[in-house]
């Protein structure tokens, strides 16, 4: 792949080595780079994007962290299969495309992981939480009493609830898939706030869901927490099927356009 088929493009100065690794990285999720391909050298990467060879070297080290790429010493830089090799931190760059719209396809796998996580977070934190996360819990819902109707607080205050939740359970495992999905959820924070008021502004809920865990009660707090996050899950369901209808549209008019 000599030219890497004329998809890069000079980079912008602002961070050469970030800008590096985000155009090769979304190549690579969006299939324009196939797994097993190998890359151009080093020295011919440089010149396609005008950036200086240690800008690509520090890129291709980040593609290869997010277990995008595999460097072999003295030889060829071959795109990983994704699917295989990498982690959850990469689903926020899958969720919205280079070209700004939203693969809907991975937004409702985030959604349904989401939806699924909540449960057995609030069993295991009812059954192993200690007294230090109760009181984190008791204290945030109280400030979620004193901001209803402010929403932008409100997610902020269920994003720090669900982070107590996650540390109740004392599982490194779902803290990990935690962060990951936090970090996936926080692009997108401000664009969602109205979205999910119904979750976040249910406050009474998230009340009863620390009154289940403090008093011990796994089923009913698995089942309080699958009702907050249900009421989120179909709030945004109806957004991703507007935006299929949408996107679909656009790329129907974009195939009946004349060249």
């Amino acid at each position: 792949m000599a030219q890497a088929r004329g998809v890069l493009k000079p980079v912008s100065k602002r961070s050469l080595a970030a800008e590096v690794f985000a155009q090769l990285r979304d190549h690579i999720l969006e299939g324009t780079l196939e797994a097993g391909e190998a890359l151009p050298a080093e020295r011919t990467l440089a010149e396609q994007l005008q950036v200086n060879r240690g800008a690509v070297r520090e890129g291709l080290k980040r593609l290869e962290q997010a277990g995008l790429v595999a460097i072999q010493q003295g030889g060829a830089t071959r795109v990983l299969d994704y699917k295989r090799t990498a982690g959850l931190e990469i689903l926020a760059s899958m969720m919205v495309r280079a070209d700004g719209t939203v693969d809907t396809a991975i937004a409702r796998g985030v959604l349904e992981l989401r939806t699924q996580l909540a449960p057995i977070v609030a069993k295991l934190c009812t059954e192993r939480a200690k007294e230090d996360v109760h009181t984190r819990l008791t204290a945030i819902v109280r400030e979620m009493q004193a901001s209803r109707g402010d929403l932008p607080t409100l997610q902020r205050l269920a994003l720090d609830f669900w982070a107590a939740m996650v540390d109740g359970t004392e599982n490194v495992a779902l803290e990990l898939a935690f962060n990951s999905l936090a970090s996936t959820y926080s692009g997108v924070l401000d664009q969602f706030t109205q979205i999910l008021a119904t979750e976040v502004g249910a406050v009474d809920d998230f009340e009863a869901l620390v009154e289940a865990v403090i008093g011990q009660q796994p089923k009913r707090a698995a089942s309080k927490a699958t009702q907050i996050v249900s009421r989120g899950a179909q709030a945004i369901e109806g957004v991703l099927a507007a935006l299929d209808t949408v996107q679909q549209g656009m790329q129907g008019a974009k195939g009946g356009a004349k060249p």
